[in-house]
């Protein structure tokens, strides 16, 4: 019986590769901001209220006038065919039926227009890399625009791609070569290798389709990864709104002055984000700088974190430190990764679950109810007892 996402995550574990589920599970360097991220929430402790009504327990939102069931999106991750054929479309999928928005990498596996099919009417968000060629950036949000995306994802945070220690031990290049360590790999792992056969290796499709070139992974890796826009900066969002109408949101923000940045050149959101620790080896993890941020910036713009949100109660503290919502990111693709679309749908029932525990729990109704003074820090909340008892001694 599978009861959180830990669990998922170890179903995972035993059917990926080493190989694929390093790249999935993986930080950057020695992986300290990923282990960052991953304690941070157990910092946060809730203070709850007690004889408070809460028959009627309602997680629901709205993100930029849509509904959405809980305050959480599933985030843009690439490369996901790797994990599950499809992946896209069934993470898109399970979404679409949890009344959440799901939002699609620009290093998808699967085109955009096929996502929407597969999402029906959900709610879709696009991210985008923008790539020195911004020819390639202006095609996909064309694309993303008339297949009816109604949120651009603008991700600043990857001038460059971090050092991943995993992926040089693992030998992991796209394309994936044969070598007799994957080759192991692979026989001891035989329903993924299996479905690697059957479907063949992933590829890159929007970039490949908006560079006007049949698949070629190797290729349109290669792009992503030594090809992006060093120059890109805050004027450029004009630019982007140039072609783009709908709403756009900054993701990889970590600082009180970057967010100030965002409302001054008229960002509609910003993503509190170090990219789940697979860029700089060595930050703060976001729930960390929130707090800061949200102060910075107040109610001028949506304000949306990711990184270690394992629980529905971590989603819940990052609504109480002052965030809109969070963006899931490893969690269902744990769930992909071990079930395809019954995994991601578990993943996403399991945390709004726990969110509307955790809400009753809280003495909470709705998301509204929620706020500062049902939260505190472990580490200041200690700071500050060990303080009065030496005060008192002296």
């Amino acid at each position: 019986m599978v009861s959180s996402v830990a669990d998922y995550r170890l179903a995972a574990r035993r059917r990926l590769p080493r190989l694929a589920f390093d790249y999935l599970d993986g930080g950057a360097e020695d992986g300290d901001a990923l282990e960052r991220n991953n304690n941070a929430y157990k910092q946060w402790l809730f203070k709850p209220r007690v004889l408070k009504d809460v028959s009627l327990c309602s997680a629901s939102t709205r993100f930029f006038g849509r509904e959405a069931a809980a305050p959480m999106i599933v985030g843009p991750t690439g490369l996901n065919g790797l994990f599950w054929p499809r992946a896209d479309e069934l993470l898109a999928q399970a979404a679409s039926r949890a009344g959440l928005p799901f939002a699609l990498s620009t290093a998808s596996t699967s085109l955009l227009e096929d996502v929407r099919a597969a999402a029906q009417q959900g709610d879709l968000w696009m991210q985008l890399y923008v790539q020195q060629d911004r020819a390639i950036a202006e095609d996909i949000m064309r694309r993303a625009s008339a297949a009816g995306y109604s949120t651009l994802l603008l991700t600043v945070d990857v001038p460059v791609h971090g050092k991943r220690d995993h992926d040089t031990r693992n030998g992991f290049k796209l394309p994936l070569k044969l070598t007799p360590k994957l080759v192991a790999d692979c026989v001891t792992h035989p329903l993924w290798s299996l479905q690697m056969a059957r479907f063949g290796s992933p590829q890159l499709k929007n970039i490949a389709k908006s560079v006007g070139e049949r698949a070629d992974l190797s290729r349109h890796s290669a792009m992503l990864s030594r090809q992006m826009d060093l120059s890109l900066g805050w004027a450029d969002l004009d630019w982007v709104r140039k072609h783009w109408s709908g709403k756009v949101i900054v993701k990889g923000v970590m600082s009180a002055d970057d967010a100030a940045l965002a409302v001054k050149h008229g960002a509609d959101g910003i993503v509190v984000s170090n990219h789940g620790g697979r860029q700089l080896g060595s930050t703060f993890a976001p729930v960390e700088v929130l707090p800061g941020i949200v102060d910075a910036v107040g109610d001028k713009l949506t304000v949306l974190i990711d990184g270690g949100v394992r629980r529905g109660s971590d989603a819940l503290k990052a609504i109480a430190l002052g965030a809109h919502g969070v963006l899931l990111g490893r969690a269902p693709l744990y769930g992909v990764a071990a079930n395809g679309l019954p995994g991601a749908a578990g993943v996403l029932a399991l945390m709004h679950d726990e969110m509307t525990i955790a809400m009753r729990l809280l003495g909470c109704q709705t998301l509204a109810d929620l706020g500062p003074a049902f939260i505190g820090n472990a580490n200041e909340a200690m700071s500050e007892v060990t303080h009065r008892r030496l005060h008192c001694r002296t």
